[in-house]
């Protein structure tokens, strides 16, 4: 009977936990909708696409800051911010601003929207404005040759970078799975 006791007792607590963190992790996910709905509306583009590259980028964590100094939501690096600071004419930028999930979002969206356009010519823009977004421009040129310029399955074969070729895809399945939930909310 008490060992019987004893594994209710521990069933629980390891449920309520476990419930916990799924309740957590619900909670992180949405925690920058605004920001991220902010910002894809002001740079027209689809609020499920920014935010899979935060999810991806930085999994909802404003404060997080990567290897070689970017930083926040969407992992921005200081020449990134800097040029959209210009281009928006702020005066006194900071790269730091970007911890704030505001700026950060605006600040990347733009920069996700400028590597879109690069790729227009291209059946699909998408895989290779996340491709640069992640590796540069100047491993996407290395990468495109032939009809990869222009095809976009053939240019996701040709990515030499298996980090960056899972970075593409991950965040395509993601927007996918966000698409249809911010069609659902009539909020796009």
């Amino acid at each position: 009977m008490y060992g019987l006791r004893l594994g209710l007792i521990t069933f629980g607590i390891v449920f309520v936990g476990m419930l916990s963190l799924w309740r957590w992790n619900v909670w992180l996910e949405h925690s920058q909708d605004e920001p991220i709905r902010a910002a894809a509306h002001r740079y027209g583009l689809e609020p499920a696409l920014v935010k899979a590259v935060v999810w991806r980028e930085s999994h909802f964590h404003p404060d997080v800051r990567g290897r070689v100094g970017e930083i926040g939501l969407m992992q921005l690096q200081a020449l990134t911010a800097r040029e959209w600071a210009r281009a928006e004419r702020l005066q006194e930028f900071a790269h730091e601003q970007c911890f704030d999930p505001w700026t950060n979002t605006l600040a990347g969206t733009w920069y996700l929207k400028k590597l879109l356009k690069r790729y227009a010519q291209t059946d699909n823009p998408l895989p290779y404005a996340l491709a640069d977004y992640n590796a540069g421009r100047q491993n996407i040129l290395k990468w495109s040759t032939g009809f990869s310029v222009t095809n976009s399955a053939l240019f996701l074969s040709q990515i030499r970078f298996p980090a960056t070729r899972e970075y593409v895809l991950a965040v395509l399945r993601r927007y996918e799975r966000y698409r249809p939930v911010f069609k659902a909310s009539g909020r796009s």
